[in-house]
């Protein structure tokens, strides 16, 4: 079943396009990581999926409906990120309250073991937090809503390792008891890929690429060797990346070959290693205008 239907989406402000002709179908029950660069587009998307944003053109539906000013849509998602806002007036242990009141899945036990493992302070306010403790709280608050749709934007702004790991780890078992749809959002994809059936790669407000983590994974594979014979096992192919090791010795990222190619290789003397899912990310999402150590050449 489709959750989420995006067509020719398009967001803009003013003279910025934040969002430009994006089109995608997002499964329902599934962990779908939302990767990009910074300015992609990723928040903008993920805003207007949760009703936040109307868009200025294009067909966006959720559970079947447009999202924008929709009761229905608002009952069924929560958006978790960095600047969720509660009421000033109410302590952390009243929030969790009128959780309970406003979403009719909402976990009351799981918010309050996630509360305690966290020692957060039942009589703080929100507003008085600091950046991590405000990510955790928000991270519990997200969880225990139990929203079909939930969505965290970078939800672990601010988090250390060790908090980060606890989050990954409470989210992979609350989606195992309570399966959803949850789109993630995250710099810290090689992270989060353990938990993550598909990805949906966003560059300059559109769609670069949707698959599952397992089909990113084999995506591309990274090639080492003497460049005369890298130059000629690639014939001209395109490449993800590449990097001169020394004045003999090259490392390209390329499209992963047949075995008949990767044999043809191997005879040529190359060195294939496997490429994480974030690396392929980052490859496919960079503006190709050389490294950075081309900003210290000496060439004008």
């Amino acid at each position: 079943m489709t959750i989420i239907e995006a067509q020719d989406l398009h967001k803009h402000y003013r003279q910025k396009k934040a969002v430009n002709g994006l089109s995608v179908s997002i499964a329902d029950k599934k962990i779908t990581g939302i990767i990009g660069r910074n300015g992609a587009g990723k928040t903008t998307f993920l805003k207007l999926v949760a009703g936040y944003y109307r868009p200025n053109k294009g067909k966006l539906h959720v559970f079947g409906e447009k999202p924008f000013n929709n009761i229905n849509a608002s009952l069924n998602t929560v958006f978790v990120d960095d600047l969720m806002y509660f009421p000033s007036s109410l302590m952390l242990e009243e929030i969790l309250e009128e959780g309970k009141r406003f979403y009719p899945n909402w976990d009351e036990k799981l918010a309050r073991n996630l509360f305690n493992y966290f020692s957060l302070n039942p009589r703080q306010g929100h507003q008085n937090l600091s950046k991590g403790m405000k990510s955790t709280f928000n991270m519990i608050f997200g969880l225990a809503a139990h929203c079909e749709l939930t969505i965290f934007d970078e939800p672990t702004t601010g988090m250390d390792e060790s908090v980060r790991k606890d989050f990954y780890r409470a989210l992979m078992k609350d989606y195992l008891h309570y399966p959803r749809t949850i789109l993630l959002s995250s710099h810290h994809l090689d992270e989060m890929e353990d938990l993550l059936e598909d990805v949906l790669l966003i560059k300059d407000g559109t769609v670069c690429e949707h698959r599952s983590i397992d089909e990113l994974k084999e995506m591309a594979i990274g090639v080492r060797g003497d460049t005369a014979s890298i130059n000629k096992w690639l014939d001209g192919a395109e490449t993800l990346y590449e990097q001169t090791l020394t004045g003999q010795t090259k490392y390209v990222v390329a499209y992963q070959p047949n075995e008949a190619k990767k044999q043809e290789g191997l005879t040529l003397g190359l060195e294939f290693k496997r490429v994480s899912a974030s690396d392929i990310c980052v490859y496919l999402t960079e503006s190709r205008k050389g490294g950075i150590d081309d900003v210290f050449s000496d060439n004008d």
